[in-house]
């Protein structure tokens, strides 16, 4: 399974905005200077995670990007979900007319199986996950001996 551009960049994005000062608005030149993402196509992204309830835009001079809810209420799943669609490893997962052997097709069981464990693993990972990996505060488990 290969992520587009699209919802790789997306991710970083969010990721960019809720590492900043939730009250704070992140403006987009930031954003695309420290990911390298080019202006027109943040914009692109933002405006569709914008229709989508997971960032709020603030107009003005001092304006920006915040996220519309906390980092650990926004899992990585709601982003894939908007900027990709659902996490189907091959189109049979989810329409079966996209192939015409799916009844007799032995392989489906396994390609379902992967689509699952994929949603699973973005449902259970939050922004705020990713926020903590990118500050080091994960929590870490200490073995005393």
């Amino acid at each position: 399974m290969r992520l587009s551009t699209r919802t790789r960049y997306g991710v970083r994005a969010m990721l960019e905005i809720a590492l900043h000062n939730p009250t704070q608005p992140v403006d987009l030149n930031e954003i695309s200077k420290k990911q390298g993402i080019s202006k027109k196509y943040l914009h692109t992204l933002l405006t569709l995670l914008k229709n989508n309830s997971l960032v709020v835009s603030i107009r003005g001079n001092a304006g920006g990007y915040l996220l519309a809810r906390k980092p650990e209420d926004i899992s990585l799943y709601e982003i894939f979900r908007i900027l990709e669609g659902t996490p189907g490893i091959v189109d049979c997962v989810e329409n079966d007319k996209a192939c015409r052997r799916f009844a007799v097709c032995t392989t489906r069981k396994l390609w379902r199986r992967l689509s699952a464990s994929i949603q699973k693993e973005l449902e259970c990972t939050s922004l705020a996950d990713l926020v903590a990996d990118a500050t080091g505060k994960k929590e870490s488990i200490t073995y005393n001996i």
